[in-house]
């Protein structure tokens, strides 16, 4: 589908539309942007959405770097590049209209209201980003050892995730995982 036009429109549509959903960050329509890709466009298998995922946490950089390589893998250069700004741009124009109303009504109650309904939403998101990447990765009992491993690891201790992340990579490169 590389360089398709229609490819191309069906990607900035698809992201636009994700870009203002995602209370939290892009993490938080990853199950979303997996369904999409997945499951009704077929751009990737399960396996290339949670290698890309990776790849996009593992890098340095904000996590919204999957979108650009959904975008690459479906078009090239152009559907990275589309992809990256059909995500970013209508969230970031939202934002800064929002953020202006928000100061404007510092003091309301509506505003305090509304910022703690939004905060077990992002949560909630973000945790079914997390259980559909585990499902996704877990090829194996070896695999869901590991994924579930790092969960307990990163949650009960300080070690920071991309020693989890390498020690996975040694796992997969020695055909353990």
């Amino acid at each position: 589908m590389k360089g398709n036009a229609d490819g191309l429109s069906d990607i900035a549509l698809h992201f636009a539309l994700l870009s203002l959903l995602a209370v939290g960050g892009a993490n938080a329509v990853v199950p979303e942007m997996h369904r999409q890709a997945v499951q009704i466009a077929g751009w990737t298998t399960d396996r290339q959405f949670a290698d890309m995922f990776a790849i996009a946490q593992l890098a340095p950089g904000p996590n919204v770097m999957i979108v650009t390589l959904i975008g690459y893998h479906v078009a090239g250069l152009a559907g990275a590049l589309v992809a990256t700004v059909a995500m970013c741009g209508p969230s970031c124009m939202l934002t800064y209209f929002a953020a202006q109303t928000w100061r404007r009504f510092e003091e309301a109650r509506w505003r305090r209201v509304v910022q703690a309904g939004l905060v077990p939403i992002s949560v909630g998101l973000i945790a079914a980003s997390a259980l559909l990447l585990a499902r996704a990765a877990g090829q194996s009992w070896v695999a869901v050892a590991v994924t579930v491993a790092t969960a307990a690891i990163c949650y009960f201790t300080r070690i920071h995730p991309l020693w989890m992340f390498a020690l996975a990579a040694v796992l997969g490169y020695a055909n353990l995982v």
